[in-house]
């Protein structure tokens, strides 16, 4: 399964002969960072990287706020105009920059409501267990994953797999913004709860996203921090304990 076959450099040549104006601002670890990081990887975008230093509080400065009232990453400008969420930052620059991958954002009516739906599936489902689980390490001090953050890890799984029975791909049967999306929290929650050998479709898939050159340049070095970053909590947790 070979998720870049089709992709060519067209957008990035578009590029090129302009004037460099993007800037992402980011946090390598955060899902929805890594989601842009991996759509600009996947574009060969030019941009500017603009790390935001959260512990800092560098997203609730003026300047910051005056872009993102929301304070989050990523935030992306675009020579002034700020896109603040990673799922419109992924189709806005495919529609912008990817006019030869047009595959990956589609035009058809029903397809590119197919992929919305799993856009808004990724934002509020499989997102939300990754809520859910930094606050059981972060309010309620947990040193592994509750019984409540296995259940919802594995509703998300099971779902996916759902989707993956009918399609070659999250939304559709070739590569889109959603596979983008949903490889950067399904890979955090890979690190919280492994995927079960028995969703098979679902296994098959992320391993076949972690061998494209977009993932392990625009998502797996961030997910090593994440991963990293949260099972220092845990056992900083047991201490307290």
């Amino acid at each position: 399964m070979n998720f870049g076959s089709a992709i060519s450099s067209n957008a990035a040549i578009h590029q090129q002969i302009t004037n460099m104006t993007i800037k992402l601002y980011k946090v390598d670890g955060s899902p929805p960072v890594r989601s842009a990081l991996m759509i600009t990887e996947l574009l060969k975008l030019k941009y500017e990287p603009v790390d935001v230093n959260l512990m800092g509080g560098e997203n609730m400065t003026p300047e910051y706020l005056k872009k993102n009232p929301n304070h989050s990453v990523p935030t992306l400008d675009d020579n002034g105009f700020i896109v603040a969420d990673s799922h419109v930052i992924l189709t806005y620059l495919v529609e912008k920059y990817g006019q030869s991958q047009a595959q990956l954002y589609p035009k058809d009516i029903a397809s590119r409501a197919t992929v919305d739906q799993r856009l808004f599936f990724e934002a509020t489902i499989v997102f939300g267990a990754i809520r859910v689980f930094m606050t059981s390490i972060f309010a309620e001090k947990a040193t592994e994953p509750s019984a409540e953050v296995i259940q919802k890890v594995n509703e998300v799984y099971k779902t996916l797999e759902t989707y993956l029975s009918n399609t070659k791909f999250v939304a559709l049967d070739h590569l889109t913004v959603a596979d983008i999306s949903c490889a950067s929290s399904v890979s955090s929650l890979n690190e919280v709860v492994p995927i079960d050998a028995k969703y098979e479709k679902l296994t098959a898939w992320f391993k076949a996203v972690q061998n494209e050159e977009w993932y392990k340049k625009g998502n797996a070095p961030g997910l090593a921090m994440y991963a990293g970053f949260t099972k220092s909590i845990m056992e900083s947790n047991k201490g307290k304990a």
